[in-house]
């Protein structure tokens, strides 16, 4: 009986090394959506993550699913968007829009690709319980006899070798996550983080402080916004660092107002509200670009650091105009050539 969903998607804990030794497998961690694809001939259901239906955002994967020549199984893979050449995130945050107008729209003009990693069931046979040693050459069987004029539903590379494995850690940072390695004697682990580990490189960078915001609730520094130099000469907005101590708000407000002057960013500037933000997000000071900073930061795409940065020292030997954009646009569009080949 063909398996149903919601299934609990296998997870990783994130451990600082990628392990060594016989027993592992090693797979790019691609930075998308986890996706789990079920399909029993006509039906086709998309679910993300956490159980919740994905296909009126992704119909571009739905019919080319709908194109495979098998009819029944379970896929675990990832969804991404390429676009010039590179994976884009705000692409597919954008497809989470209600309009399936809009939907479609975007669908059009950047189509998506699922990379999948793990089959879990195929003709009515489930292979939860299979070790990852027997599920792989399965998966590679169904690739070789479905994906071969599959454009847009790709098979994730994957290796035993411990060299290829560093050496695609080595092109992380950008659009690709980092490494997963997954026990090869270990069962699908639904919902657990017990047969797989995940590990990420830790960037670093150096900004240009170019405004702040204050606190909701006092006129204090909450967070400080960081900007780097493009080719042209101006300064774009390209993240944040904020968690200061309590003890250091006051004199990092003092630093700061005293260096209040506009615009503060000369190119693409902080952005207003938004759906996940409160009122006062768009709400900012500008300073004169004198400070320069160095984050710590796992991910850079789509012009900006994903998530939040973290401070690691101020550094008065830099000059502003030192920081620029080439410190992390570099790594862009690494997880598209690997996937490749």
């Amino acid at each position: 009986m063909l398996l149903k969903p919601p299934i609990p998607p296998m997870e990783a804990r994130s451990v600082e090394e990628i392990p060594t030794g016989d027993g592992w497998q090693y797979e790019p961690k691609w930075d998308g959506f986890r996706c789990l694809v079920f399909r029993d001939g006509d039906k086709i259901f998309l679910q993300s993550k956490n159980g919740q239906p994905l296909a009126r955002y992704f119909p571009d994967i739905v019919a080319n699913v709908a194109k495979l020549p098998q009819q029944q199984f379970v896929l675990d893979g990832e969804l991404v968007i390429p676009v010039g050449g590179a994976f884009s995130f705000d692409q597919l945050q954008l497809r989470l829009h209600p309009a399936a107008s809009r939907v479609q729209k975007l669908a059009a003009a950047h189509p998506a690709v699922y990379i999948l990693f793990d089959l879990l069931a195929e003709n009515g046979n489930s292979y939860l319980k299979l070790n990852l040693r027997e599920r792989r050459p399965l998966l590679e069987k169904f690739a070789r006899s479905n994906l071969r004029s599959a454009k847009t539903v790709r098979l994730s590379p994957a290796t035993t070798d411990y060299k290829v494995a560093s050496d695609w850690f080595r092109k992380t940072g950008g659009d690709l996550d980092g490494i997963i390695a997954k026990r090869l004697s270990a069962p699908y682990a639904s919902g657990e983080r017990t047969a797989a580990v995940k590990v990420k490189r830790i960037c670093t960078a150096e900004c240009v402080v170019g405004g702040f915001r204050y606190v909701t609730s006092a006129r204090v520094i909450g967070s400080l916004l960081l900007g780097l130099y493009g080719e042209e000469g101006l300064l774009h907005h390209v993240g944040f660092i904020s968690g200061f101590k309590a003890s250091d708000r006051h004199e990092l407000t003092k630093k700061f107002e005293a260096l209040k002057k506009s615009p503060g960013f000369t190119g693409n500037a902080p952005g207003g509200p938004s759906r996940w933000s409160t009122e006062r997000t768009g709400e900012w000071e500008p300073v004169d670009p004198k400070v320069v900073v160095e984050v710590a930061y796992d991910h850079f795409t789509g012009g900006r650091f994903r998530h939040g940065t973290r401070f690691l020292r101020w550094r008065p030997d830099k000059a502003p105009r030192q920081c620029t954009m080439d410190q992390v646009e570099h790594r862009e569009g690494k997880a598209i050539a690997l996937l490749q080949g």
